[in-house]
């Protein structure tokens, strides 16, 4: 793979419940920015880390106003993508499926199992149709810089790779769905990476999510079953762990990208040039101007 980057990439950071801020950047300034698909979760906060870029969206907006449903994704990944981002790290409170991974663990998934069905996880609509490989979902390119950090941090309690489900909520699971996630094999369970995922390489950015277990869901017979409650309770005593991670990382990941990433929708577009919708070719070019 040819190496690619550029002076101004950025990585962009997607904060899940509980991180709603990102300590530590400098020359920090609130960047407005409109898409296609409408206004990110909020407005991207655009600053320095050691040396890097990094843009940052808390995806549940400031004091947590959006659903995992009702959150804009497709703006979110846009917008990263217009600030010149090209690599994607994303915080997500999971529930654990297995006894080996507890609250307060952190796991780097390299497989999802998409459950959701009332929300928009593709750019190609409307107008225009393309199809983007997904085999293998997240960067290992990123996931290694992640584990470095988490060694540089001390911090121990990670377990990488895996199979995250992502269902639809807001609600959590029932016992019987617990269950039969249990007998898929997966690891975690959340609610909103696989959208994250899909758009991200469609956008062509790297991506890797960074999954906080804060609780056994509801199947293990000897722990309660999850509230919102005790999920912030294990986010908020996890929080600087987080930070420290994300801290450790941002400096190591590589300038160059040598992954597939950056190329995924090169041969994507099915939809005969001639035959796409002058509004989606409006909406497109943001991310795929050189092909229209």
């Amino acid at each position: 793979m040819v190496p690619t980057t550029r002076d101004d990439d950025a990585i962009g950071v997607l904060g899940g419940s509980g991180l709603y801020e990102l300590d530590g950047l400098e020359d920090l300034r609130e960047t407005p920015i409109a898409t296609p698909w409408g206004a990110p979760s909020e407005p991207p906060l655009v600053g320095r880390f050691a040396g890097r870029r990094v843009v940052f969206i808390p995806r549940h907006g400031r004091g947590h106003r959006f659903t995992p449903s009702e959150v804009n994704f497709r703006a979110n990944l846009c917008a990263l993508k217009k600030l010149g981002v090209t690599r994607v790290l994303s915080i997500s409170a999971v529930g654990s499926m297995r006894e080996e991974i507890k609250p307060g663990d952190f796991v780097l998934p390299d497989q999802f199992i998409d459950r959701t069905h009332g929300r928009a996880s593709t750019f190609f609509a409307d107008g225009c149709v393309g199809h983007v490989a997904f085999a293998e979902p997240t960067c290992p390119e990123l996931a290694r810089a992640v584990v470095a950090g988490a060694e540089a941090a001390a911090f121990r309690r990670l377990h990488v790779g895996g199979t995250y489900v992502c269902m639809e909520g807001p609600q959590f699971s029932t016992r019987a769905e617990s269950l039969l996630h249990r007998s898929w094999g997966v690891h975690v369970v959340g609610m909103t990476a696989a959208t994250e995922a899909k758009l991200a390489r469609e956008a062509e950015l790297c991506y890797q999510v960074v999954a906080l277990a804060t609780d056994y869901d509801c199947w293990h017979p000897e722990e309660e079953s999850v509230t919102a409650g005790a999920v912030l309770d294990v986010v908020r005593a996890n929080i600087a762990a987080v930070k420290q991670v994300l801290q450790k990382t941002l400096p190591l990941v590589p300038a160059e990208r040598r992954c597939a990433c950056g190329q995924a929708a090169r041969h994507a577009l099915l939809t005969s040039r001639d035959a796409i919708t002058p509004a989606a070719r409006t909406r497109l070019r943001e991310l795929y101007g050189r092909d229209l």
